[in-house]
């Protein structure tokens, strides 16, 4: 006799459930959101905070920084041990250096629009991940699930971003195409931007500083093959910047502020005690 398998589609609150433990896991590896402990912006030769050797820009048309130190400082670059100096790629190029600098911080360096380099420093041992206890998120609510019309902009247009820590500049990103719908009779254009394969939405509500965290949240999305896309706000992530202030995240858009609450999502992180990491 031959035995049938059935398999159960989970409903969407159980969906949502197995989503909110994969991110409750994700934030807690040892690059994960929480192990960030540093980034620093390197313009001239200088220590950097909580890690040994000294650190200057690479030489006219390397990528990365130049990174000085000796056996002793235990750090290694691509699996070598450092004795002396040599150029830490960055994640610009092709092939950006892995840095370890003891069993728990790790670090690699990124790169600005600009044309500067900073070193992230990870530490899968950090306060933050001790510090834990969860992801605070409101229960399912179907009344956010929204079916938007998706209109391709050839070319895409730009739009200034501005970021947490930079004094009001803007940084501009291509938005590809135009993201419309009608909710409870009023009108809305959002504006998301190219993030890798995805779209990001940077949104902020009536909840943001109040009941969510203060600097708003973000929403991945992928236009559907009949022109239109779909707005789950059940699956809206808090920023990297609500885990660690060494991430110097997107602002919301004007066009992205919601007059009304948008309570579908995640809200704020919390310590073990209940309390809030950051506000």
């Amino acid at each position: 006799m031959t035995e049938t398998t059935t398999t159960t589609t989970p409903t969407a609150e159980q969906a949502l459930e197995t989503y909110h433990e994969r991110r409750e896991l994700s934030v807690v590896q040892p690059k994960g959101s929480l192990a960030l402990v540093n980034t620093q912006w390197i313009d001239s030769e200088q220590t950097i905070w909580g890690v040994p050797g000294v650190w200057a820009p690479a030489p006219d048309g390397a990528s990365g920084l130049l990174l000085t130190a000796s056996a002793g400082d235990g750090i290694r670059v691509d699996g070598e041990l450092v004795d002396g100096s040599v150029v830490v790629r960055g994640k610009d190029d092709p092939a950006p250096s892995e840095i370890v600098f003891s069993d728990t911080v790790t670090g690699f360096v990124i790169a600005s629009e600009a044309g500067s380099y900073a070193l992230r420093v990870w530490d899968a041992n950090s306060e933050g991940i001790q510090e834990f206890g969860a992801i605070d998120a409101y229960p399912y609510n179907p009344d956010w699930v929204i079916t938007a019309a998706w209109s391709e902009i050839p070319g895409g247009r730009t739009v200034g971003f501005e970021h947490l820590k930079d004094d009001g500049a803007t940084r501009d990103q291509v938005v590809p195409g135009s993201i419309t719908f009608t909710k409870d009779g009023v009108d809305y254009d959002l504006a998301a931007f190219k993030s890798g394969r995805a779209l990001q939405l940077v949104f902020a509500d009536a909840t943001s500083g109040v009941s969510t965290y203060s600097v708003g949240r973000f929403l991945f999305l992928a236009p559907n093959s009949d022109g239109t896309i779909t707005l789950d706000f059940n699956r809206a992530v808090l920023p990297p910047c609500a885990f660690s202030y060494n991430f110097n995240c997107p602002l919301p858009p004007k066009q992205n502020r919601f007059a009304v609450p948008v309570e579908a999502g995640e809200k704020n992180v919390l310590k073990k005690d209940g309390t809030l990491l950051h506000e």
